[in-house]
C-alpha cells in the first residue's frame, strides 16, 4: 500500500506548514528539540526537526523500528500525550533505555497526530538531553499544535479520496506519477461487467453500494497480499490498480486471477446480473517518463480486448 510518507509528500505546502508548527511549540517550550513523525506498523519515521542539535543524536529522514520506539507507547486510542521526565528511572522502558540514553534522550513529551478517520499519522514531540519536567499548560498547548496540523492534513487527504469509496481519486492518480512512478511496475485498467443493469434496474443507491463493495475488496487484496501499490477510482464503475516495483507475466496473472475471482462472487440478489470485472495491464518500466495518460490509454485498450474477448478477464497490453 501506498505509505502516509508517500501521501504527504503530494500535500501543498507540507514542508512549510510542519516547519511552522515547530517553530511555534518552540515558542511554548524554547528548551527542547521539537520533531515531527509518521508512524506505520514497521516504523517510524523524523520527518522534520526544529533545529539541528548535535548532542541529541536525532536526524531527519531516519527510520526506527516501531517496537524499538518510545512513540509506539503512546495510547493513540485514547489520544493520550505520553510524558516523560526522566528516562532514566522509567522502569516501563527497560527494553529501549539504553538506545533513548544513547541518542542522548532524557525527557520525552510525544503527542499523537491523527486523522479523523482513526487514521494514524504520528506524533509531534519535543525531547531534551537531561530529565526535565514539563509544565501540563504548556502540553496542552502542544496538544492545540498537533490538532491544527492533523486539520490540514484530513483536509488535503480528503482532497486526493474518492468521495464514495474512500479509495484515491483521479487527482491523486495523476500527481503520484509526477513523482514516483520510477519504481517500475504495473497498471491495472479494471471495468466492471453487468454494472450498468444494476444501476437500471436496482437504481443508483444499489450501484453505489456495489462500488464500495468492490473499492473494499480491491483494498483488501492488496492489504492480504502485501502488495506493494494503491487503487483508485477515475469515476463511473472505473477502477486502477497500480502495482509498484519490479514485476513479471506470472506473478501478475496470480494477481489478475486474484482479483477477477473475488469481484466476481456475488450475493444471490446480484448473481442474475453476473457482476464480474474486466481488466487491461500495462507494465511500465523504471525510466518511465511519468505521461499516465498514455499508459492510461494503452491499459484502456486492453481492457477493450478483454471485454471483446468475453468480460471477466483480462489482457496484456
Amino acid at each position: 500500500m501506498v505509505s502516509a510518507i508517500n501521501e504527504f509528500q503530494l500535500y501543498k505546502n507540507f514542508n512549510e506548514l510542519a516547519l511552522d508548527i515547530l517553530e511555534l511549540a518552540r515558542e511554548v517550550m524554547p528548551d527542547r528539540l521539537f520533531f515531527l513523525s509518521t508512524l506505520t506498523n514497521e516504523q517510524q519515521t523524523i520527518l522534520k526537526l526544529s533545529e539541528k542539535n548535535h548532542n541529541i543524536q536525532i536526524k531527519e529522514g531516519m527510520s526506527i523500528p516501531v517496537k524499538q520506539s518510545v512513540c509506539h507507547r503512546i495510547d493513540f486510542q485514547k489520544a493520550i500525550p505520553l510524558v516523560i521526565e526522566d528516562i532514566s528511572k522509567e522502569t516501563d522502558l527497560d527494553d529501549i533505555r539504553r538506545a533513548l540514553l544513547d541518542a542522548n534522550i532524557n525527557s520525552y513529551l510525544g503527542v499523537p497526530i491523527k486523522l479523523k478517520n482513526g487514521e494514524t499519522f504520528g506524533t509531534l514531540c519535543a525531547v531534551h538531553e537531561e530529565a526535565k519536567e514539563f509544565n501540563w499548560k504548556n502540553v496542552r498547548m502542544i496538544e492545540r499544535l498537533a490538532k491544527m496540523f492533523s486539520y490540514y492534513l484530513e483536509l488535503e487527504h480528503l482532497a486526493f479520496r474518492d468521495q464514495l469509496t474512500g479509495i484515491y481519486n483521479r487527482q491523486f492518480l495523476y500527481k503520484y506519477f509526477n513523482l514516483y512512478s520510477t519504481k517500475g511496475g504495473a497498471l491495472f485498467f479494471l471495468d466492471l461487467d453487468g454494472f450498468k443493469k444494476i444501476n437500471d434496474m436496482l437504481g443508483h443507491d444499489t450501484g453505489d453500494l456495489v462500488l464500495k463493495e468492490v473499492a473494499l475488496r480491491i483494498e483488501e487484496i492488496l492489504k492480504q497480499q502485501k502488495i506493494d501499490g494503491f487503487a483508485a477510482r477515475l469515476g463511473g464503475d472505473e477502477f486502477i490498480i497500480n502495482i509498484t516495483g519490479e514485476v513479471n507475466y506470472k506473478d501478475l496473472r496470480e494477481k489478475a486471477e486474484c482479483f477477477l475471482s473475488r469481484l466476481s462472487t456475488w450475493d444471490i440478489h446480484l448473481k442474475e446480473f453476473n457482476l464480474s470485472a474486466s481488466m487491461g495491464i500495462v507494465f511500465y518500466p523504471p525510466s518511465f517518463e511519468n505521461n499516465i495518460s498514455v499508459l492510461l490509454k494503452d491499459a484502456d485498450n486492453a481492457l477493450y480486448r478483454a471485454k471483446a474477448n468475453g468480460k471477466n478477464s483480462y489482457q496484456f497490453f
